[in-house]
């Protein structure tokens, strides 16, 4: 399809919001409505009035013995009229656990991008016990036939690079690819920000062994898969000097601020989700970029796609996601205490009000909770436009206060300005509530790195309890007047870890089946191991030594 035939359809969606949910709510119930899971609550019924008068909201834990019992090879029709043919993994590191849902190929589908340098990988397969192949979303997509049937030249990286599961020569691979075509590489992409700032932070340790390879025209030795090798070594082409000591020319500067632009003139943007708790990466990609453009161009998850972001080149900050009422049967959880259960449909959101999004599929979910609260901030025609403010139940509390994703984020951006002063970034942070101590209070966990390339993190203790100080004044007033008036929450500690804890995070979740792309740092961690990891690694304790204003 041409652009203008796009953006037609796009005005033809959003136009007819109400009956585009209406028919694919039909179809779905069609298809689905004699499963053993629906005929529980419809009873042969497949109009939309007993669907939502008789169908639950739900959980995973709610639907997850069904999909548990397709997985171990009972036939599809237990949740869905669909044929099932394979499952989708979700990272479990925003939400608490992985969790498996099912879906049928011929709904995989992605967008063509031009000539960009993306870092993208795969992981291994893992099957069902019936024998039905397992795999997060990026997985899933990139074995694809869409995927393999685009053409090459959309990306700088080879095929055999992307389908690597072998996280570093795959990172490697990727970063050696577009040195080499550092001249055609008009956008940066990574599916989170994260993932980019850890590709940045490898580019960093491997940068003199990547110019070696360009210098003599040869890959590394250690680089052993075969597919990796052979297909880079044909984009390598031979010995390049003069490049190599243009890159090794900038990379030994003594800092690295607006490397990406350094290496990559012709780059425009990057694109990757800078939403949510991904945001706190905004002013890293920042310092490294220049400032490009930070596009998050959709929201989409493993339960389905929901929408598009129609300003791309709009400030991190005012990104919102137009929904797309073909991609699911969505309704709306109003979050608001005093009328937690009013349901209303997509085009009755009202502007400003907070929802809690419920999805109906094609391969049985029905009603089911995201766990995602979003605020309505505007229409495109009939279709309203969301922005991402944080994930339900991502809370400390010590006491009676509830301290949110969106609290945190907002207390760390202000606690980033503090950090300004002595020339440091915040590369990491994760935080929990410590109640050994009497009374409890809130520790974060910070990873610091100097803004001079290979420069010493030195520690200025005034800076550092400025900075739990201005973290504690940015909670809401709950927070401040069980700490100050009534003493019942302790004094906020920020602990210091070395650098690359959190690279040790990201392995041991990793290690329990969390995809490397789709890798999020937990902005509240309670798992023991996790912390262990952690506390191994503390350089410096700092504590707030004010109480916070009322």
């Amino acid at each position: 399809m041409s652009l203008s035939s796009h953006l037609k359809y796009l005005e033809e969606l959003t136009t007819n919001a109400k009956q585009v949910q209406d028919n694919l709510l039909e179809e779905i119930l069609r298809v689905n409505g004699n499963t053993e899971y629906l005929r529980h609550f419809l009873h042969g019924s497949s109009n939309k009035e007993s669907f939502k008068k008789n169908v639950p909201v739900v959980t995973y834990d709610d639907v997850n013995p069904y999909i548990e019992r397709v997985a171990k090879g009972e036939p599809s029709n237990v949740i869905t009229g669909e044929t099932i043919t394979n499952f989708l993994l979700s990272s479990g590191t925003s939400g608490g656990k992985q969790k498996i849902f099912p879906v049928n190929n011929k709904y995989i589908d992605g967008v063509r991008k031009g000539k960009v340098m993306t870092f993208l990988n795969t992981r291994p397969l893992s099957t069902t016990p019936s024998g039905l192949p397992i795999a997060p979303l990026s997985t899933s997509f990139l074995m694809s036939d869409y995927f393999k049937n685009l053409p090459s030249k959309c990306y700088v990286s080879p095929d055999e690079v992307i389908l690597c599961v072998d996280n570093k020569q795959n990172m490697y691979c990727h970063l050696l690819c577009g040195l080499v075509q550092r001249e055609e590489v008009v956008s940066i992409s990574a599916a989170f920000a994260s993932y980019l700032v850890q590709a940045i932070q490898f580019l960093e340790t491997h940068w003199n062994e990547l110019c070696g390879n360009i210098r003599s025209g040869c890959i590394s030795e250690w680089i052993t898969d075969p597919g990796c090798r052979d297909s880079v070594s044909v984009i390598l082409g031979g010995p390049n000097p003069e490049l190599a000591y243009m890159i090794e020319h900038e990379c030994s500067q003594k800092s690295w601020e607006g490397m990406i632009t350094r290496l990559w003139p012709n780059s425009k943007f990057i694109q990757t989700i800078v939403t949510g708790q991904m945001s706190q990466y905004i002013p890293i990609l920042e310092f490294y970029s220049n400032k490009l453009p930070l596009v998050s161009p959709r929201y989409a998850s493993s339960e389905t796609i929901f929408g598009v972001n129609l300003n791309p080149l709009c400030k991190p900050q005012d990104v919102s996601y137009t929904f797309l009422p073909n991609m699911s049967y969505f309704e709306f959880l109003l979050v608001d205490e005093a009328n937690n259960d009013e349901i209303v449909e997509l085009v009755n959101v009202k502007l400003g009000c907070f929802y809690e999004p419920l999805v109906t599929n094609n391969f049985g979910l029905c009603r089911y909770r995201m766990g995602d609260i979003l605020q309505v901030t505007g229409f495109y025609n009939s279709a309203p436009q969301f922005r991402f403010v944080r994930r339900k139940g991502m809370v400390l509390s010590v006491n009676v206060e509830v301290t949110t994703e969106q609290d945190i984020l907002k207390a760390l951006n202000h606690a980033g300005l503090v950090l300004e002063s002595s020339a440091l970034m915040l590369m990491g942070f994760t935080c929990y509530v410590d109640i050994s101590t009497f009374p409890g209070h809130y520790v974060f966990y910070w990873e610091l790195k100097a803004k001079s390339f290979n420069g010493i993190v030195k520690l200025d203790n005034k800076v550092m309890v400025e900075c739990c100080c201005v973290i504690e004044e940015s909670f809401d007033v709950l927070y401040r007047k069980l700490r100050t008036k009534y003493g019942s929450i302790g004094a906020l500690e920020i602990r210091v870890v070395a650098q690359g804890t959190f690279d040790s995070l990201m392995e041991y979740f990793i290690s329990k089946g969390a995809s490397t792309s789709q890798y999020k740092t937990p902005i509240c961690i309670n798992a023991p191991q996790g912390l262990a990891i952690l506390e191994d690694k503390v350089l410096a304790r700092f504590f707030s030594d004010k109480s916070p204003p009322l």
